[in-house]
């Protein structure tokens, strides 16, 4: 389960990054900021499971 959790956060930075660069090279400022917020999300999720696995063990 946690890795599953690990991994859809993984996913969402890195869909995040593209959406980010995709954004940048059009200069669709919208997209960018969608991406951006995409990472962010991503990085919350990373830092929660990361978390999580401290006081399991």
């Amino acid at each position: 389960m946690a890795r599953e959790k690990k991994a859809r956060a993984k996913k969402e930075q890195l869909k995040g990054k593209v959406e980010e660069a995709v954004g940048r090279a059009t200069g669709d400022e919208r997209m960018e900021a969608r991406g951006r917020g995409k990472q962010a999300k991503g990085d919350a999720g990373q830092a929660k499971e990361k978390a999580k696995d401290v006081f399991k063990h």
